[in-house]
């Protein structure tokens, strides 16, 4: 299995990310996490089931309406009770990479996630984009490309793996 860090330094190497689970309070963690990819000029996209924009940016209803998004990485700030069917149709939608906010998962998608083979991918275990991402963005930019190709590979084996 990937290690947490590894996993970070995967999620953050995508070009493209959605967030669901931030709305028009400026308060609530779903709009901090948005805020902060607009901060360092992420293409970033905001899931809302009825607000149309949010921060600036153009939504989409739902993430079966991203229009890439099996090079979209994923993050969710919502209850448990949504996370797990969120992490239901982002595997059926072959999202790469997601990255569960602290407090947004529970022992069901802890087990989701284990018995549908997405450790690899899945950031649940309190990882904090906000607390954590520049962190990881700061040695990435301090590591050889080679690293990146190396995890590459690595996942795209085990998704090879994965298919048959």
């Amino acid at each position: 299995m990937a290690t947490s860090v590894a996993k970070q330094k995967f999620f953050l190497t995508h070009k493209k990310y959605a967030v669901v689970g931030a709305s028009t309070d400026q308060s609530k963690w779903g709009t901090k996490i948005l805020q902060w990819y607009i901060a360092r000029d992420k293409d970033v996209t905001p899931v809302h089931p009825t607000n149309s924009e949010l921060e600036g940016h153009k939504t989409v209803k739902s993430i079966d309406e991203l229009a890439s998004p099996t090079e979209t990485a994923l993050s969710i700030i919502t209850p448990a009770k949504l996370t797990i069917k969120l992490l239901e149709q982002a595997k059926a939608k072959g999202i790469p990479a997601i990255w569960i906010q602290p407090g947004a998962s529970d022992k069901d998608c802890a087990d989701y996630i284990t018995n549908n083979e997405m450790t690899d991918y899945v950031l649940w275990q309190g990882e904090c984009l906000w607390r954590d991402g520049d962190g990881i963005l700061r040695t990435m930019d301090h590591e050889p490309r080679s690293f990146f190709l190396h995890v590459l590979l690595n996942l795209r084996d085990l998704l090879l793996q994965s298919c048959h």
